[in-house]
């Protein structure tokens, strides 16, 4: 086993390993480490802890030391200079013509690299633009183009449910989320209502998609015969929340009825209405 830091550079950004290196380090202290881009300030998010060998990503960087004011004038003063520097990028780009959006800037912590963050829809010579840069601020410069989804992180918003966006504000890694979870959830397939500020899939749509996912796997499937206390009929349509099922009975007069049954008032029969066996969902449908 192996002690570890857990070290975030950014707000709701992805959270790294360092050697503690004997250091007495506690959770929310500040600390100066090395990275692959150089000397970093960072927030130390989890607290020293055991971890396997395959939990880390080899070499493992150390904690240089525990943030000193002076460090903390200094990510300061970064940072205010990261506002300086987005400013001269932005009018040097609206001279070179370049179809990009410039979204963030950063100044690594020794000052070795200013890294400029940007969205474009497709390739972007930027050769000349990185050569006035360099003269300007007289250190490495790296042009970084992201996707939208990494753009909404670092610009933030509301979301659809009126609160701050789960990746600015505590996603730490984005998951793959697909159209399938949207189904399983019995969401409007409508791409206006299940996406988010980057325009893509909302990521909340995995947070339950595990529950959901168990539910469904105890009930029955849509065309399914069962019994129930109004006779026996063929499952119409299944909410899988309340674990309920909505069940078409024939009446001794020919009738059909609806009924609504939780699962522990039916019993399913091993047979299957066949004209079911394509069977969409009502949602679907309305689609």
């Amino acid at each position: 086993m192996i002690t570890v830091v857990g070290v975030r550079f950014k707000k709701a950004g992805k959270i790294y390993y360092f050697d503690p290196d004997g250091l007495d380090i506690d959770k929310d202290n500040h600390v100066v480490v090395e990275t692959a881009r150089g000397i970093e300030f960072g927030h130390v998010i989890v607290g020293p802890k055991q971890v396997t060998e395959e939990e880390i990503v080899p070499p493992l960087k150390k904690v240089l030391r525990i943030a000193v004011e002076e460090d903390y004038i200094i990510h300061q003063r970064n940072k205010e200079k990261a506002k300086e520097a987005l400013e001269i990028c932005e009018k040097k780009i609206d001279e070179h013509g370049l179809e990009m959006k410039l979204i963030d800037v950063e100044y690594t912590f020794d000052n070795n690299k200013v890294i400029f963050y940007f969205t474009a829809d497709g390739r972007v010579d930027f050769r000349e633009l990185v050569r006035d840069l360099a003269s300007i601020f007289r250190t490495r410069i790296e042009l970084r183009q992201i996707g939208v989804r990494d753009e909404a992180k670092m610009v933030g918003g509301l979301g659809p449910c009126g609160k701050p966006a789960c990746c600015s504000s505590f996603l730490g890694e984005f998951e793959p989320v697909s159209i399938k979870m949207a189904k399983d959830q019995s969401l409007s397939l409508n791409p206006t209502k299940i996406s988010g500020l980057c325009g893509r899939l909302m990521c909340c749509l995995k947070f339950e998609h595990e529950v959901y996912e168990e539910s469904l796997s105890k009930m029955p499937s849509i065309g399914s015969i069962v019994i129930t206390p109004h006779g026996r009929g063929i499952i119409v349509d299944t909410f899988t929340l309340p674990q309920m099922v909505k069940v078409r009975v024939r009446q001794e007069d020919d009738t059909e009825e609806l009924y609504n049954h939780r699962l522990d008032e039916i019993i399913v029969t091993q047979e299957k209405d066949p004209k079911y066996d394509s069977v969409t969902t009502e949602d679907e449908m309305q689609e």
